[in-house]
């Protein structure tokens, strides 16, 4: 092995770059040690069959097969950090490469040993961003799933009927955004998803906050924001849809809001080719929002509606992943993935934001959504 040999360490399960070289997210400590053509996995010695059978590493081992002089430590992530600074002094590796995520105890042991670490920021960015055909596959079933939840809940929102008070009422009760919430949890996990991070069914005055995740009763003739991201359990690959309903007529306002937002959508999913800057995706939404009349407002919330946020991210085995669609963002990649979802929010008219899920490639964006991104979900 050479100086470029690489060291990713920690949770598996809580670690995509590292679950994505061992195979299996893993709730014990593991690691995995060298290159793209000859790496080793260490990991508890009763997960060592099961990864075998999932990992990219040319050798699975366990950290007993390491062990030094001393012994190894009761603890496991200890024991584990011990095993990793040993293979490298039996191997004579003397410097390795390490990412954003490596943990301190690793670091410890293994400078104890005179081992040196350089921190490349890139190391296991890069390769996660450029998907292989696989994941864009698994990242294409995820997107479905997510939008037959998302269909469900928009036809059922439209479905509701109204009392004296405009809000809405599903099944004999008042639905609230949490009651949405919950029924949005119970069709994902019936279907193997998992929402470990919640959604968001929000409406005015507190969809002002665009990343607010609703309270309180869903009320008719305002819009309310329905944005699903789940997991796939078994993949771990992520979905991320957003679509707008408002039951009965919308507003003169908020058809033009969201006339904007699907225009700004438009001009944002032209830019995405490789070799243009993620900056750039930005800046097209962003143009055609301030010339229909919305102002910028990042970092404040307002009565009118306004611009607060980007216009996408990164997504594969996490749901925000590098790079952003926004102010500074770098140069896009061929098979790069991200989310398109411009919106537009105020406390006085709510909120309008769709989001659709795009791979960049050289003959034009690929869109992975096939719903519809209209305001009307009557069946």
């Amino acid at each position: 092995m050479t100086k470029q040999t690489g060291l990713l360490a920690g949770i598996a399960e809580k670690n995509p770059t590292l679950f994505r070289r061992v195979g299996v997210a893993l709730g014990d400590p593991s690691a995995w040690v060298g290159d793209e053509e000859n790496s080793v996995a260490i990991v508890r010695d009763l997960e060592m069959d099961r990864v075998r059978q999932f990992t990219s590493a040319s050798k699975v081992h366990c950290p007993a097969d390491f062990a030094p002089e001393s012994g190894l430590d009761a603890d496991r992530e200890t024991a584990t950090a011990q095993a990793v600074a040993e293979y490298c002094v039996q191997n004579s590796i003397q410097s390795l490469r390490v990412d954003r995520t490596l943990p301190y105890i690793y670091a410890w042991h293994l400078l104890e040993q005179g081992i040196q670490l350089t921190y490349d920021a890139s190391f296991g960015v890069l390769d996660r961003r450029q998907k292989t055909e696989q994941e864009i596959e698994r990242l294409t079933e995820a997107q479905a799933v997510t939008e037959t939840v998302m269909r469900i809940m928009c036809e059922r929102i439209s479905a509701c009927s109204v009392n004296d008070e405009g809000q809405l009422i599903d099944d004999g009760e008042v639905l609230t955004s949490e009651r949405a919430q919950a029924i949005a949890a119970n069709e994902f996990l019936s279907r193997d998803y998992s929402m470990a991070h919640g959604c968001i069914v929000a409406t005015a005055p507190e969809v002002a906050d665009c990343h607010h995740r609703g309270t309180g009763p869903l009320r008719s003739c305002v819009p309310i924001i329905v944005d699903l991201f789940p997991m796939n359990q078994k993949t771990r690959y992520w979905g991320d849809c957003t679509r707008t309903v408002v039951h009965d007529k919308p507003s003169s306002k908020v058809q033009a809001m969201h006339q904007a937002v699907v225009n700004a959508k438009q001009a944002s999913e032209s830019m995405l080719r490789p070799g243009n800057t993620a900056e750039s995706v930005h800046i097209a939404g962003e143009i055609v929002l301030k010339e229909a009349g919305f102002p910028i407002s990042r970092g404040k919330l307002t009565d009118e509606p306004s611009i607060q946020h980007g216009t996408g991210h990164g997504i594969g085995l996490d749901v925000h992943e590098p790079i952003l669609l926004d102010h500074g963002g770098g140069e896009m990649l061929d098979r790069e993935v991200f989310t398109v979802e411009p919106g537009l929010y105020g406390r006085l008219d709510g909120g309008v934001r769709v989001e659709d899920m795009l791979v960049v490639r050289e003959e034009g964006p690929q869109n992975l959504n096939r719903l519809h991104s209209g305001l009307d979900w009557r069946a």
